[in-house]
């Protein structure tokens, strides 16, 4: 029992006796000072002007937008109910919905961001119809525009009246969905097909987040300070070996759940703390994982040995709870630990008000940080094409830093997760490309001599890898190019944004000698 004193006795006695958060009791219990507000204030002016906070008339234009999607998938449904002959007693009854997950669900999503979105319907509606006639129908709509399916994810892409949109699709074994369905319930998994498992995964993810967290107010103030922060600090990317959105959340949720009174200027404090000496790899939960005897496979390094190699793993709190973090690797979960301890110290001096909120979200020169780096361009021969690549491409590059990570005489692979268009070079040929940047750390090594390393296996393995995978998917075409040259600093700065790159064709030879 911990003994209060003063006024707030009964509101403080009162938090004791509800229910904990997460799977540890609260490290504190504190109520926040007035200092705690000031200070939160303080960082909701500092956040304005990054655009974090999206204005009243663009929400209400997104809630708009989403009701005539969700209009769109009633008529939908009951036309291809009609058409499939369902008795008209229950087509007088069938519905469908549209829900959201990821930012914008969360109430976090930043200006023109776009709302990740997933169509549930009821069990007589295929995949295929939603791929086709719904792909359809929305084609006739003048306010769709960019209208695409997606490379590699089954996903329906499109702008609505402005505002993008990523459509996935879950049928459920319901004869109709509900107005107030829950799905979070796990019994709405049963008999489901694994692709609708996956597509109701974001949405539970997020739905279970927001059941997760004392204070969703408190939860989202610190979660859009944190996702500027690693933005800035060229931490935020899931597909590189850093932490995605839900990640990040997880780990303010769990930050929340520790700290359940806490004001933002405090969390944000807390959150440096907590994971600046977290013991990796002890896993993130932001609940005791639950078997639903439904046979799906779940993170347990019990029982997946593969499970055991995840280095820093952040777990879904939904059934079937999965690592949201398999791509970290030895060099980003060093990088992040790292803007941790960076973060505290600031935030440390923001508390004593010996720094401003502004410090935080100074963006590091990425391209001052490192003494050699290792720049990819990824070129097509048409604007289609290249999106087509530079997706393939992006989403192996973090076998490259593996391939680095893996070398004798490095110690360190930094890929910059913000790309840049490439070098516009006079040619007969119109060409689209694009780089990314690496940052290298090599071992300090006895003695005055250089050290000449051999990086041709590592690259030449992974370029294979690439060329590989996009002729497997028949989506390779000739004129697409992967080439890598070493540069050092100074050659850097005076390269970008024009980086001059000497292309080579696919089967050359990548021989590049590094001196320390």
């Amino acid at each position: 029992i911990i003994p209060f004193i003063g006024a707030g006795t009964q509101v403080q006695t009162a938090q004791l006796t509800r229910k904990h958060y997460g799977i540890t009791s609260p490290i504190s219990l504190a109520q926040p000072k007035e200092a705690d507000l000031v200070l939160t204030q303080k960082l909701i002016e500092t956040l304005r002007p990054f655009g974090v906070f999206e204005e009243e008339l663009e929400l209400q234009r997104r809630i708009l937008v989403l009701g005539k999607l969700n209009t769109l998938v009633q008529v939908w449904i009951r036309e291809i109910s009609q058409a499939k002959n369902i008795p008209s007693s229950v087509i007088d009854n069938v519905c469908g919905k549209i829900f959201t997950f990821g930012s914008y669900r969360l109430g976090v999503h930043t200006k023109g961001a776009d709302i990740d979105a997933l169509c549930v319907a009821p069990r007589h509606l295929e995949r295929s119809d939603f791929f086709s006639s719904f792909y359809e129908k929305l084609k006739e709509q003048e306010e769709v525009k960019d209208l695409r399916v997606g490379s590699f994810v089954p996903v329906i892409k499109l702008s609505f009246d402005g505002i993008e949109i990523d459509i996935l699709f879950a049928r459920l074994a319901l004869q109709t969905i509900p107005e107030n369905l829950d799905l979070r319930d796990d019994g709405l998994l049963k008999n489901l097909d694994i692709r609708c498992i996956r597509s109701l995964n974001g949405c539970r993810v997020t739905d279970e987040i927001l059941h997760l967290v004392p204070n969703i107010e408190n939860f989202r103030l610190t979660l859009r300070a944190i996702k500027l922060w690693a933005k800035r600090h060229n931490i935020y990317s899931n597909i590189l070996g850093f932490l995605g959105g839900v990640s990040w959340a997880m780990l303010v949720a769990r930050t929340c759940q520790l700290y359940p009174n806490a004001v933002a200027s405090t969390l944000v404090h807390k959150f440096f703390l907590v994971f600046s000496k977290w013991e990796w790899p002890n896993p993130v939960l932001l609940k005791q994982p639950e078997d639903c005897n439904l046979n799906l496979p779940v993170w347990d390094p019990r029982v997946t040995p593969s499970d055991r190699y995840h280095l820093m793993p952040i777990i879904t709190p939904a059934y079937p709870q999965q690592n949201s973090t398999y791509n970290v690797s030895t060099s980003t979960r060093a990088i992040m630990v790292e803007e941790f301890k960076r973060g505290l110290a600031i935030t440390d001096e923001i508390l004593l008000n010996k720094a401003e909120w502004s410090k935080l979200f100074e963006a590091p020169n990425f391209f001052q940080k490192y003494k050699h780096y290792i720049v990819l361009l990824a070129s097509a021969q048409t604007e289609k094409q290249h999106l087509e690549w530079v997706g393939l491409v992006e989403s192996k590059i973090r076998i490259l830093v593996g391939n680095l990570e893996k070398n004798e005489f490095i110690t360190l692979a930094h890929v910059n997760p913000q790309s840049f268009p490439g070098p516009k070079e006079e040619s007969e040929k119109e060409e689209f490309s694009t780089i990314w940047v690496i940052g290298v750390v090599f071992k300090k090594m006895e003695g005055p001599e250089n050290l000449n390393v051999d990086l041709t296996f590592d690259i030449q393995s992974f370029t294979d890898t690439v060329y590989r995978q996009a002729i497997t998917s028949k989506m390779f075409e000739a004129d697409m190019k992967i080439t890598a040259m070493h540069v050092k600093r100074k050659q850097l700065q005076q390269l970008l944004p024009k980086v001059a790159i000497q292309r080579s064709k696919r089967k050359a030879s990548v021989h590049l000698l590094f001196c320390k």
